[in-house]
């Protein structure tokens, strides 16, 4: 198998493992499994009105990386791999959320020079929700 789908496909699973992670303790013990495979891992929560919390959710991302190690603090092109595939993972729910509330967990996974956001939504108004992820992917 291609090293590089390989590496797309196993930070994108772990990408899609952390957004769904559903405690901080679950989402701590499962960045120690997947660091012991050489995957650094990142997660974070969001929420609010889909089009006001764009910027908000790409920043998120972005910091959190930063603050787990999964990006460097200095190296711009990763921040924007980063925020690219955060972008891309948006655009893909970006129909069924326009105009409503969203909320969830941001997975951020990185190996070598694959880089992957995953994003879990909750979609909706009041106790009528949809469900979806969005995922992106960055060679860095």
């Amino acid at each position: 198998m291609d090293t590089n789908i390989s590496g797309s496909r196993t930070v994108s699973r772990a990408a899609v493992l952390m957004c769904m992670s559903r405690t901080r303790e679950e989402e701590k013990q499962l960045k120690l499994e997947l660091m012991q495979d050489g995957v650094k891992a990142a997660a974070v929560d969001y929420g609010g009105e889909f089009i006001s919390s764009v910027m908000r959710i790409v920043e998120r991302a972005v910091v959190a990386a930063k603050r787990e190690g999964v990006i460097s603090d200095t190296a711009y092109h990763e921040e924007g791999s980063v925020a690219g595939a955060t972008r891309e993972a948006l655009s893909q729910v970006m129909t069924k959320a326009i105009g409503l509330n969203v909320g969830g967990k941001i997975g951020i996974a990185r190996s070598g020079n694959n880089i992957a956001v995953a994003i879990f939504f909750g979609i909706g108004l009041l106790h009528l929700n949809e469900v979806a992820i969005g995922l992106g992917h960055r060679a860095i």
